[in-house]
């Protein structure tokens, strides 16, 4: 079945339409940031750059760390920018833009996100290079989506549903990072449930001028156990990348550089020495 020209919209260069990418611009391994002026500060480590692409937020570098094909690209901030990032990444690597159609034989990616993320646990200190064991997404964006829970996600969404469901308005939902890229890019980090929120200041319990809605939010997250798993930080994209890749067939993991913590209401002093420190332990275990 042909995918239609308003449900997969290509340029008339045969380009997606906000990435701005033609299929095989991108590697099978792709590093996603959200800043778009963090995508040189990845690429610069590339023994050779192939092409350099850019449209809106979307800016793009594809190189090679020594032989290795590698893909960087920024996706802007919040969940509605992964729907678009994601959607666009799979289908450049599994339709085929001539005939619309799905290829038989698909292309399964390996997404690694390098972002920035408040800890909302005291003994997880500034500094802290982590990896997301599960995405918990607060945001609306798999409304729209089926997805289809594993058991061990099913058994933590369960308790999770209990510990926020007086919350109205929010439905939760939840994803596991791929095994494989969580046991080689994440070995040897510290793990847990990462919380993506659908805004930076009231959902994630900042209070500057309006009134938040849910009193003494990072004390409700920080305040939540189910066996071994606590919530760990608070971001804005973990939980859309995670999800969208398990239903789109990728493998992702999220690596989040510590610049704040929200329990001790501290913010680095040198975040983008941290931020290089995660981009160059990524780099070494690619």
């Amino acid at each position: 079945m042909k995918i239609s020209e308003s449900d997969l919209i290509i340029n008339p260069d045969g380009s997606i339409y906000h990435l701005n990418l033609l299929p095989g611009d991108i590697a099978d391994t792709v590093i996603t940031v959200g800043d778009p002026d963090r995508v040189g500060e990845v690429s610069k480590y590339f023994d050779k750059i192939e092409f350099k692409k850019g449209k809106r937020e979307f800016i793009t570098h594809t190189g090679y760390l020594g032989k290795k094909r590698v893909t960087v690209l920024s996706t802007g901030i919040g969940t509605d920018n992964i729907d678009i990032v994601f959607n666009e990444l799979d289908a450049l690597v599994n339709v085929n833009f001539e005939t619309r159609e799905i290829k038989n034989e698909l292309t399964t990616l390996n997404i690694i996100r390098v972002g920035t993320s408040g800890a909302v646990q005291p003994d997880i200190p500034m500094g802290t290079i982590l990896a997301s064991s599960y995405g918990l997404g607060m945001d609306a964006l798999m409304n729209y989506y089926l997805q289809k829970l594993s058991g061990d996600e099913q058994i933590l969404m369960d308790d999770i549903k209990a510990h926020f469901g007086h919350i109205k308005n929010i439905n939760p939902y939840l994803t596991a990072a791929s095994e494989t890229l969580l046991n080689t890019i994440g070995k040897d980090m510290a793990k847990g449930i990462t919380i993506t929120a659908p805004g930076f200041y009231a959902p994630q319990g900042r209070i500057v001028r309006a009134t938040n809605a849910v009193p003494d939010f990072i004390g409700l997250i920080n305040s939540f156990k189910s066996n071994q798993h606590r919530i760990t930080n608070l971001e804005m994209e973990t939980a859309g990348i995670y999800a969208l890749a398990k239903v789109l067939g990728h493998n992702a993991i999220s690596v989040n550089a510590i610049l704040a913590s929200r329990v001790n209401f501290e913010f680095s002093k040198e975040p983008n020495k941290i931020v290089e420190q995660a981009i160059k332990m990524v780099l070494e275990r690619i």
